[in-house]
């Protein structure tokens, strides 16, 4: 297995490796232009659809921990907090995301995206959540970016992370998910991670790439 990076690569915030760079060029052209090879419009890129099927964890997590802030850290267009009138299976109808989760403010960043692209770096949020988003993001740069997740937040982190292939190539003909690894690797990474921050609790759900009985994709819970 990989030896995973570590801070002491020189890479942070300020000074990002030259594969970031070169990824957020790119996605900030997908937010801002689409994708005209595909047939994609810009509300269709990366409009964080992906946090759907989350919201369950989601609201555990938050119900559990008495959060009342949340930051998604690389929440795309945010679109599923604009939707309002949330209808549950239980029949119960919720004003919007917030109302579900039982938190007071939800706050969105996202480096690529311009309504959200400043970083909270002075505020403190209960939880912060990732969905599909580490797996899109350089390797040599995931130390940095996990430290700041677990620097702002109060009571917990959460990420979904893909362990295969994205269907999407970007416009350089490379795969979307450019960082695959099992799910050691990251449990490993999170936890290097929180040895700086060890008041924080952290949840990874991992999505690998082995088909079970029921013709889904397995997933794996890992607490730290």
């Amino acid at each position: 297995m990989n030896t995973i990076p570590d801070l002491s690569n020189g890479f942070s915030r300020d000074n990002p490796s030259p594969r970031y760079r070169e990824l957020l060029a790119l996605y900030q052209s997908l937010h801002h232009e689409g994708d005209p090879e595909m047939g994609h419009a810009p509300e269709q890129i990366f409009n964080g659809r992906s946090l759907r099927s989350q919201i369950g964890n989601i609201q555990m997590l938050t119900v559990q921990f008495k959060a009342k802030s949340l930051l998604d850290y690389g929440a795309g267009k945010g679109l599923p907090y604009q939707e309002t009138d949330l209808k549950h299976p239980s029949g119960r109808v919720y004003k919007n995301l917030a109302e579900f989760f039982e938190v007071e403010s939800i706050t969105c960043y996202d480096p690529a995206y311009k309504p959200y692209s400043t970083f909270p770096a002075e505020q403190k949020f209960d939880g912060v959540i990732s969905t599909d988003v580490m797996e899109h993001c350089p390797e040599e740069d995931l130390p940095w970016i996990l430290d700041e997740m677990f620097a702002v937040a109060g009571k917990f982190v959460f990420a979904n992370v893909n362990g295969r292939p994205a269907d999407r190539h970007l416009p350089n003909g490379d795969n979307a998910h450019c960082t695959l690894y099992p799910m050691e690797w990251w449990n490993e990474l999170f936890a290097s991670t929180r040895k700086n921050h060890p008041e924080i609790p952290y949840f990874i759900l991992y999505s690998s790439d082995q088909i079970g009985p029921d013709g889904q994709y397995v997933e794996h819970a890992i607490n730290g």
